[in-house]
């Protein structure tokens, strides 16, 4: 209370020797800080930098090298996964068939890593077993909808097989993955795949398959509010699609993807 009451003692003091709070904003005025532009020198061009990188493999895997793509599949689970990932990628595209291996192996973890390695050495030859996973009903959801997801990355024209039986599948996750991924696979062929899941039970799903027919043919609906809707409501507006599809399917072609506007 005494340190309080001597500080305020101290200001008042203090403005009474400077005349008053008047003399103190003009003292304030008088101090003011300007801004100065200060010289600037750009940071000297860093010399070119070579690359030392090792290249991937292209040519067969001979069978030394065989061997020892053998025993990295164990390794794609545990505290060296990442390092064998990254060997994988250095052996190249010569090494999936070693790799797809590791599609059937007991550990999900090596499984979900093996696709993820597909994706990394971008070995399109790896498709085909990317959609049999996926397609695969007793695999784990998220094994399944990763394996998709590399498809269509890798090689999507492949992947409207995959899409086509995960759309029907129980596990509402699944589908959804199904109707997200076809707005990227550009054929015909996932638009009558699209249309009954506008209906699907779950509106997540439904939402999901209508983005995607909206970005795939760039058809316009009546207005309906399909962020509240009820499966019934869905059922009857995907009537419209229905209805459609029935006329333009015959000449009806996947138009040509948007391009970004560029900013002036």
């Amino acid at each position: 209370m005494k340190r309080t009451y001597v500080f305020r003692l101290g200001v008042i003091g203090l403005l009474s020797v400077m005349g008053g709070a008047g003399s103190l904003c003009a003292w304030a005025e008088e101090s003011r800080v300007w801004a100065v532009q200060v010289p600037y020198d750009a940071p000297p061009v860093s010399p070119d930098v070579p690359d030392v990188s090792i290249p991937p493999n292209r040519a067969p895997l001979g069978p030394e090298e065989l061997k020892r793509a053998e025993a990295l599949l164990p390794l794609l689970e545990g505290k060296q996964e990442f390092w064998a990932m990254g060997e994988f990628v250095h052996l190249g595209e010569s090494s999936v068939p070693v790799l797809i291996k590791a599609l059937t192996m007991s550990s999900p973890r090596i499984r979900y890593n093996a696709i993820e390695t597909l994706l990394m050495m971008k070995g399109v030859a790896g498709v085909p077993a990317l959609v049999e996973t996926a397609k695969e009903p007793s695999e784990l959801s998220r094994v399944r909808e990763h394996a998709l997801r590399v498809a269509v990355r890798l090689d999507a024209a492949k992947a409207s097989e995959a899409v086509e039986v995960m759309a029907k599948d129980p596990n509402p996750s699944v589908r959804k993955a199904a109707a997200f991924e076809s707005r990227y696979i550009r054929q015909k062929a996932v638009i009558p795949i699209l249309i009954p899941m506008v209906s699907d039970e779950e509106r997540f799903v439904a939402l999901s398959a209508l983005q995607s027919l909206w970005i795939l043919t760039r058809h316009e609906t009546e207005f309906h509010d399909w962020d509240t809707s009820t499966k019934q409501d869905r059922a009857a507006w995907s009537s419209e699609w229905v209805e459609w599809w029935d006329i333009n399917k015959e000449t009806f072609e996947i138009p040509e993807p948007r391009r970004p506007k560029r900013s002036l």
